[in-house]
């Protein structure tokens, strides 16, 4: 039983709404500064999972993270999309032409840079999480001074929204994973999605035989993400997402691959949260 998760930032954060929205409000929050902090109260046995964001729409894969779950053998056991909304937010009795700055963190900021182009008198200046500027500007009152946040972090630090949704693609969303140490939460009945990662020669042709496998097997590729191997150059690493109707498929495109590729390493089997 989950009772403690480890987030990267405070509450108010897009994170803390995810641990709101897959668990409940009672379940208790480890804030951390950043994803390997979060990954070292699991590992620590200080937190009894980590909810990570792992990609966005807008933005792409999220890598960082993915060797954090590799390199630490965790296992993703769930999924959780999010609708992500910025909005900017300062102290009451302000409007736009009063700020002068904005904190945030540099995603946040990346996403709503064709907002910022039409008030080039606002100084942006990256900072470590969205959430905690808001709690900072709430603290030390700090007049002049916007973040970009959720509505969530506007009501906690009592700030006002004095811009809503200012994110350049509207439709904005996260894919979040929850990582354990052990990937056991499911009955196979009930998994239709994996994660996955396996290593290829580099020879013609070597990633188009795992796909015909995968696609043999009935299983469908959602995702697919390479990462360069650092001490073997021209070496890659591939983490792929797959669905799948019948556990049985997954289990033969394992064993298949298995054989194909070198060291395929079964990163979490869990429910497909898009169904």
């Amino acid at each position: 039983m989950i009772t403690s998760v480890a987030i990267q930032g405070i509450k108010g954060s897009f994170h803390h709404i995810v641990s709101q929205q897959y668990f409940d409000k009672t379940v208790a929050i480890v804030e951390c500064l950043s994803f390997d902090k979060a990954v070292d109260s699991l590992l620590h046995d200080e937190s009894d999972a980590v909810i990570m964001a792992i990609e966005n729409s807008i933005v792409g894969s999220i890598i960082p993270n993915y060797a954090l779950i590799d390199n630490h053998q965790l296992h993703i056991v769930g999924e959780h999309y999010l609708d992500i909304q910025h909005h900017l937010m300062a102290l009451p009795n302000q409007n736009i032409d009063a700020i002068k700055e904005v904190y945030s963190h540099p995603m946040a900021l990346l996403q709503c840079k064709e907002f910022f182009k039409k008030h080039p008198h606002i100084k942006l200046i990256e900072d470590k999480d969205t959430a905690e500027v808001a709690q900072r500007i709430h603290q030390q009152q700090l007049k002049a001074v916007a973040a970009i946040g959720s509505e969530l972090a506007s009501e906690l630090f009592e700030l006002k929204i004095i811009a809503k949704s200012i994110q350049t693609i509207k439709h904005n969303e996260t894919r979040f994973v929850i990582v354990k140490r052990t990937n056991s939460e499911f009955d196979e009945k009930e998994i239709n999605k994996a994660s996955i990662k396996f290593e290829l020669e580099h020879k013609r042709g070597s990633l188009a035989s795992v796909l015909n496998v995968l696609s043999d097997c009935k299983i469908n590729l959602t995702k697919i993400q390479s990462l360069p191997k650092i001490e073997t150059p021209w070496k890659y690493a591939f983490f792929v997402d797959v669905t799948f109707d019948d556990y049985k498929d997954f289990q033969k495109a394992k064993s298949i691959i298995q054989i194909m590729a070198e060291d395929l390493k079964i990163l979490g089997e869990y429910k497909n949260s898009r169904l």
